[in-house]
């Protein structure tokens, strides 16, 4: 029986739509083929794992063209990449009533901010682990451990819904359910077939 429902926050309760951060550089004569390719340079994971700062992450944005690039419109368009996915959270607020529900995401101090302030993301559910408070990302052993420790969850009757397979599936090796999400209808159904009341 479930009994808590854990949700990921990229592509699941939020689209990610980089492209004005990248046409942002582009028009600057700092060209990235993607999003990947941007946050390779400049280290991201330090940033989502909480050894980087905000202020430290946006001075190596900066640093990849420092004449080119203004330090306050740089964070602005760091920032600007969200869209809300409704249906989601309405799913997710619903759950709230019978269910434990907590979010569980790779994301750093400034994305989490901005998300908290923009769209009241802290507000879903009963608790959250950003990983940069973590200190692991998914799919890490330790971030699942700590979930499980912070949340008093239970491996067997907990569900992960994420948008990445191997999230999911390190989250398996714990123990726990998962849905890998495409879809808001496609992650209901599956809700349904683990016996989840909605």
């Amino acid at each position: 029986m479930i009994r808590d429902v854990v949700f990921d926050i990229g592509w699941v309760f939020v689209e990610l739509h980089p492209q004005p951060i990248l046409e942002h550089f582009a028009d600057r004569a700092v060209a990235f083929t993607d999003i990947q390719e941007l946050v390779a340079r400049v280290g991201l994971e330090d940033h989502e794992t909480g050894r980087l700062n905000g202020q430290g992450f946006l001075q190596r944005l900066h640093a990849l063209a420092p004449e080119r690039l203004d330090p306050a419109e740089l964070h602005v368009k760091w920032l600007d990449m969200f869209r809300l996915e409704p249906r989601m959270v309405e799913l997710a607020h619903s759950l709230a009533a019978r269910y434990g529900v907590y979010l569980l995401s790779n994301i750093g101090d400034l994305h989490w901010e901005h998300l908290c302030r923009e769209y009241g993301i802290h507000r879903i559910g009963h608790g959250a682990l950003p990983s940069f408070v973590a200190g692991h990302m998914k799919p890490h052993a330790g971030i699942y451990l700590e979930a499980e420790r912070r949340f008093n969850l239970t491996p067997a009757a907990t569900v992960f819904i994420d948008d990445r397979a191997e999230n999911i599936a390190a989250a398996r090796e714990r123990g726990w359910h998962g849905i890998v999400h495409e879809s808001f209808e496609k992650t209901r159904a599956a809700l349904q077939a683990l016996g989840v009341e909605l």
